[in-house]
């Protein structure tokens, strides 16, 4: 793991041998399920240093940006997070996260619970569910300081699937690719309608690669986030 641990310099953040023990340990399992499970086309040893785990820790410069204190229990929700990216990644550098992974494939759930019963991570959930249904729960919506996700679908549709999930006062962190500027400007009646305000975009080194946030500022009507697979047929 040298190359994630020179590349977080840059990120503010000096990588402890324990942590980059339990990044190679998450390289070594994602590869040894991928053939069963397909959990990545990513699987190059560097590639995924950078594409996997230092973009998912890019997710903390924004939230530095903003004035949030990580060193507290954040609570944290990973939509639709396949592999455990950005979650897992941003849930070793964050200890005391407490995170939800939400994951409706039943064999990536089950990865997900493998990976961190061996990794030792307290404080996690995995929950295999629809976040269209799991939204409406009284247990987890409005209660999450913070949703992450990453290629679960287009803004419009990604905005039903989070937002839901985020107290007042939270935040959303999108991690997009080339289109993050169009993707924003469809975004725009999503945006109002479900209780956010856009905070900015961040570009992610140089090959196109954005975070967007999303700010929480008004809660979400009760009829969002309409039923499974809706958000993605109709988009607001």
């Amino acid at each position: 793991m040298e190359k994630l641990r020179v590349e977080a310099v840059g990120y503010g953040m000096a990588l402890t041998p324990d942590q980059l023990a339990k990044f190679e340990t998450f390289y070594q399992e994602m590869i040894a399920w991928n053939s069963r499970v397909n959990l990545t086309a990513i699987v190059d040893y560097e590639e995924a240093q950078v594409r996997h785990f230092l973009d998912s820790l890019a997710v903390v410069c924004p939230l530095r940006e903003k004035g949030w204190d990580l060193g507290g229990h954040l609570r944290m929700v990973d939509v639709g997070s396949g592999a455990g990216f950005p979650g897992i990644p941003l849930k070793i550098v964050i200890p005391g996260t407490i995170l939800t992974l939400v994951e409706s494939n039943v064999k990536k759930a089950a990865f997900l619970r493998h990976v961190v019963s061996l990794l030792g991570l307290d404080g996690v959930e995995v929950a295999d569910a629809r976040a269209e249904d799991l939204a409406h729960q009284g247990t987890h919506r409005e209660v999450f300081d913070l949703a992450v996700a990453r290629g679960v679908a287009s803004l419009p549709a990604l905005l039903e699937l989070t937002l839901p999930f985020i107290r007042v006062g939270g935040a959303l962190v999108a991690q997009k690719g080339r289109r993050a500027g169009e993707e924003v400007a469809e975004a725009g009646r999503a945006i109002e309608l479900l209780g956010g305000s856009l905070w900015g975009v961040r570009q992610l080194g140089s090959d196109g690669q954005a975070l967007v946030v999303i700010d929480k500022v008004r809660a979400t009507p009760e009829t969002y986030p309409r039923r499974s697979g809706v958000p993605q047929r109709r988009p607001l």
